[in-house]
């Protein structure tokens, strides 16, 4: 009987742990259905199916950029310079098509290619020279501010260039006054960059790698993974993000303001703890991160209907939520050591 009852012990705190994982994220998506509820309650036409749609529309820049950023915050790190990059990959698209005279096609490769070796490079300062991934995100986020305003310090157009209008060219799915709506092809991207990432961090060696080396990087290390790879690796998925999240508002804007994005790393890093990612890296989901932008996209949403708010009111909520979950995550760290002793 005792026999039993001592190694029943740990796979109920397994167990329990195990489920543990969830209540963020199961946190996240009753919020957002409350939001959504609330929404419907009190607004007309706010259960129109392209309300829904349309935050995946007006934040499927955000997205792409939380997604990069969930790598990083899993293996255990921070990118702050990701809505600077954005910034400057949206104007380097603007200058290098409408004053440069480069094929559009072309400029974005070169774009894509510029922010992946950002990534590397930062990256590889972090892990060689040990420097802690705050620091040196934040030189990122000042030089690329700076240098988008060497660019131009004023809006450059690109309704010019043809080939920026098929980011908003969209799809129709049934008929808008029959309960239909349409997306255009740039979610459909944000989509596909959620799709690929879910299926890195959860059937690939990389991604397993990123979570073990998030959990404990020593440990990582004694089981033989490949850990300078690996927080080299989220670094590059960040940046190519960053500069991907800049060519899809370039799409969506067909404009390219210098100022634009300010903050937009501090929203990507709410998100992803809101859906659920710890900071301390090691536990976390992608499709949380999905949850977490919408819960953003859909307080803005609810301000918008309610026409008398400033729109600063969304980020004193997401202040709160964020607080709140931080919160959470603590007490349920603690509970969890508290079993294991």
């Amino acid at each position: 009987m005792t026999v039993q009852t001592l190694t029943e012990r740990p796979s109920r705190s397994t167990l329990f742990d195990g489920l543990t994982r969830y209540i963020p994220i199961g946190a996240t998506v009753a919020l957002l259905a409350a939001l959504y509820l609330g929404g419907v309650a009190n607004y007309p036409n706010f259960d129109n199916p392209q309300v829904v749609a349309k935050l995946f529309i007006d934040n499927a820049p955000l997205l792409v950029i939380a997604v990069g950023m969930t790598f990083v915050i899993l293996s255990g790190g921070i990118d702050l310079s990701v809505g600077s990059v954005m910034a400057f990959s949206t104007m380097a698209c603007a200058w290098l098509t409408v004053e440069a005279g480069i094929g559009a096609p072309l400029a974005l490769v070169l774009v894509l290619a510029f922010g992946t070796a950002w990534g590397l490079l930062i990256g590889a300062v972090i892990h060689y020279f040990d420097v802690q991934p705050f620091i040196a995100t934040l030189v990122g986020l000042f030089l690329f501010r700076g240098l988008t305003l060497q660019i131009s310090d004023t809006d450059v157009s690109m309704r010019e260039v043809e080939f920026f209008q098929w980011g908003m060219t969209h799809v129709d799915f049934g008929e808008i006054r029959d309960g239909g709506f349409w997306l255009p092809y740039l979610s459909f991207v944000a989509f596909a960059v959620v799709v690929i990432a879910f299926v890195v961090l959860h059937y690939t060696r990389f991604g397993r790698g990123v979570y073990a080396v998030g959990g404990s990087e020593s440990s990582a290390l004694l089981m033989g993974l490949p850990v300078a790879r690996t927080k080299i690796g989220v670094y590059a998925v960040s940046g190519f993000c960053a500069a991907l999240a800049g060519v899809l508002a370039a799409f969506a804007t067909k404009s390219a303001n210098p100022l634009a994005n300010v903050g937009a790393e501090l929203d990507a890093i709410a998100a992803v703890v809101i859906g659920g990612t710890l900071l301390t890296g090691g536990a976390g989901f992608v499709l949380g991160t999905v949850a977490g932008v919408m819960v953003w996209g859909m307080l803005n949403t609810l301000i918008a209907f309610q026409g008398n708010l400033s729109s600063w009111w969304a980020r004193i909520v997401m202040g709160v939520l964020l607080l709140a979950f931080i919160l959470l995550q603590r007490v349920l760290a603690r509970s969890g050591e508290k079993r294991r002793t």
